[in-house]
């Protein structure tokens, strides 16, 4: 993606923001880095056809217009491609989104030309549209945005539920209930990439040893593993909450064949500061495969590893979330002598300071 625009969504009242390669979000509770990747979620499901599902399992639509239906009642957004378009346009009808216009757009030199998908129905129509080449990339790229969330690290945890050899091997689900197939999979068809996860967490976590596959006859598996100094096996629980979180990490950043893009909404959250260094590279690895990266942080330590162009500082001004991509030459004479997370923490980085 090169470029989003948004208007009237949660708090965004009116929004264009030019993507990048790595895109880091600092900003403080409630400036709107969540409802930014909250934003992605929502079109994936738009796609999906499950819109008017998510909506009422998340507080119905007077939560998704900005400031409420009584003040916006239209929700418009445009994700800009190199030559690709995709529009869409909400309206609120008998309580529930009415998909009022949605379009593909295509770029000639300094000509655009859209096409209608739909107009005024219950559910998306991207994912059917086979007309144009322009559909089916578009296609591809919808289906593969996935906002992931790694906090849930208790008893009954994603990672603690059975996942199925086969059918669960393909990509890692967004809450890592998959982790244990996934893990295995990666394990028998590239062992080099395995290898590498395993020493990553070795890093670490001293302690462990590898990962124990044991399938079913049902061919599903659990997460066990082993640790170096006896022979007992362990489950996912008997990580700590930040270890069985980098492992998930470290599984969704180094995996054979990322996906186009890691949505991830604090990630450092419960990890050692030399476990933060270990993810701000693992980031980089993933970024330097294609994978678009778009992170929330409210972690200085984190932001000590990117550059000033890497990050995009989130403010909130009169209700109305405000985006502001950071500038090398603004900071230059700062960063001889200090990290970007110093200067953050310090209030030279104007916008986005932590609370």
């Amino acid at each position: 993606m090169e470029k989003v625009c948004i208007k009237g969504y949660k708090s965004f009242q009116d929004i264009t923001l030019e993507l990048g390669q790595i895109n880091i979000l600092i900003g403080s509770n409630g400036s709107g880095k969540s409802n930014f990747l909250s934003f992605f979620e929502f079109l994936n499901k738009i796609y999906e056809q499950k819109m008017t599902e998510y909506v009422a399992l998340n507080g119905g639509v007077d939560k998704f217009f900005h400031k409420g239906s009584k003040v916006t009642d239209v929700i418009q957004a445009e994700v800009f491609w190199k030559t690709n378009r995709y529009q869409i346009q909400l309206k609120e009808g008998d309580g529930r989104f009415v998909v009022a216009h949605e379009k593909l757009g295509y770029a000639a030199g300094s000509m655009i030309y859209y096409n209608d998908i739909a107009n005024y129905t219950n559910e998306a129509g991207i994912k059917q549209y086979k007309g144009l080449k322009r559909g089916d990339y578009i296609n591809n790229y919808l289906t593969e945005i996935k906002k992931y969330h790694f906090h849930d690290t208790g008893k009954t945890s994603p990672f603690t539920k059975e996942s199925h050899i086969q059918n669960d091997r393909y990509y890692l689900y967004e809450k890592g209930d998959n982790l244990a197939a996934f893990l295995y999979a990666i394990h028998e068809e590239t062992p080099i990439v395995y290898n590498r996860i395993v020493k990553v967490i070795q890093s670490i976590a001293p302690y462990f040893s590898d990962f124990y596959f044991h399938p079913t006859a049902a061919n599903t598996l659990r997460l066990q593993w082993r640790d170096k100094y006896s022979s007992m096996v362990y489950g996912p629980t008997d990580f700590s909450d930040g270890t069985i979180r980098f492992i998930a990490l470290a599984t969704l950043f180094l995996q054979p064949t990322p996906p186009k893009v890691i949505i991830i909404d604090e990630p450092e959250l419960g990890l050692h500061p030399v476990a933060i260094q270990k993810l701000a590279g693992m980031m980089h690895v993933a970024a330097s495969k294609g994978t678009q990266i778009i992170v929330a942080t409210q972690s200085t330590d984190l932001l000590c590893h990117f550059e000033p162009e890497e990050v995009i500082t989130v403010n909130q001004v009169e209700g109305a979330t405000q985006m502001v991509r950071l500038n090398s030459e603004d900071l230059n004479h700062w960063l001889e002598d200090y990290t970007l997370g110093d200067l953050w923490k310090q209030n030279i980085v104007k916008g986005g300071q932590p609370e």
